[in-house]
């Protein structure tokens, strides 16, 4: 892109006229020293994102996670459908894999993490939801409640929302109804897409065309590295796609971009999926966006030839390695993640400022 649009703009004076964006130090990480390392963004959101973050946090102190906020199961549903507040729960994940592995880091990530269990209404409530969602209430800012929990944390990294306004996941799916395995039935909720029988055709966000969040924006656009995935495809990935100022920075932003492909299919929305399949999905949802970097586990690539040529048509390279954990299963290890990722920074990375 020869030039940012004059929304992109906008929202980046947003962002920096509606607040002080504060330097990393300030949010609890490491100060950044200019010349040393890459300012990297991750986008995502459960289980994929937080294995990305953890990873990531090794080999940067500069590292933001934006997360999807379409969540409307367990307790992240209870407290969006009683209070109207954004689905905490991911949001959550991602701090816990940003503290760090020293005692303090470790005991918030387990208290956060810490789901009580009882007879009574708060069974099933996670301790970091219940401290996020009241801090919006006590601040009135997403953001800033977000960067003050990074804080108590000693988070290694900033958390921030895609979008501001609790959204909804509706897909379109073939064979939903087994008696029915022609028809497209449109399924909705991200907990019941996540499960789906049936073939996932496409996903939107309701309301269409949500906003994104101004900071998420700016961090996109000021990154060196953008990771996108891996995470459940079309519930956790997909929908940073659907809000157009995110998908306008992810093109314009002169960052390189890695894809990060999921170890296996996952039951329900990408049963059967091939690695290129999950590209030619990527590529209906975004068909303008180029990608620098496919990123992929060396054992779940069964088609060499057939994944390099999906990923040529997004003028991405391909880079296979060993990033899952050796006792087989199916999750990645983080020194082998981070390894893989900062094997590709050095290598398929500009001459940087961190060089």
């Amino acid at each position: 892109m020869t030039g940012r649009s004059p929304r992109l703009g906008r929202l980046r004076r947003s962002a920096s006229d509606g607040r002080v964006i504060r330097p990393v130090e300030a949010r609890g990480g490491k100060p950044r020293r200019r010349g040393t390392q890459p300012k990297v963004v991750a986008l995502g959101g459960g289980m994929g994102l937080s294995a990305s973050l953890t990873a990531l946090r090794r080999i940067t102190g500069d590292l933001t996670g934006v997360v999807t906020v379409a969540d409307d199961g367990g307790s992240s549903g209870r407290l969006r459908e009683e209070l109207g507040v954004l689905p905490p729960g991911d949001l959550r994940k991602a701090l816990a894999a940003l503290c760090g592995d020293d005692d303090w880091g470790q005991t918030w990530a387990r208290v956060i993490q810490h789901r009580f269990q009882s007879q009574g209404e708060i069974n099933g409530h996670a301790v970091g939801n219940l401290l996020i969602v009241a801090l919006w209430e006590q601040l009135g800012d997403h953001v800033q409640a977000l960067d003050l929990v990074g804080k108590l944390l000693g988070a290694q990294g900033r958390v921030l929302p895609m979008s501001a306004v609790p959204l909804e996941l509706q897909a379109l799916v073939k064979g939903h109804d087994p008696e029915r395995p022609d028809d497209v039935d449109t399924v909705r909720g991200q907990a019941t897409v996540a499960l789906t029988p049936g073939e996932v055709q496409s996903v939107h966000l309701v309301p269409h065309d949500p906003p994104a969040v101004p900071e998420a924006v700016e961090a996109v656009l000021d990154a060196d590295w953008v990771v996108l995935g891996p995470g459940s495809w079309f519930s956790s990935v997909m929908p940073h796609l659907l809000v157009p100022d995110l998908l306008d920075a992810l093109m314009e932003t002169k960052a390189r971009r890695v894809l990060s492909l999921n170890l296996a299919p996952q039951p329900g929305e990408t049963d059967g999926f091939s690695p290129q399949r999950h590209l030619e999905v990527l590529g209906r949802h975004a068909p303008k966006l180029a990608l620098d970097v496919v990123l992929a586990d060396v054992a779940a690539v069964l088609d060499r030839d057939s994944l390099t040529d999906a990923a040529k048509r997004f003028g991405a390279a391909v880079e296979l390695a060993p990033v899952a954990r050796p006792d087989g299963t199916p999750r990645h290890d983080p020194e082998l993640l981070a390894a893989a990722y900062d094997r590709i920074f050095r290598m398929h990375g500009r001459i940087g400022p961190w060089r």
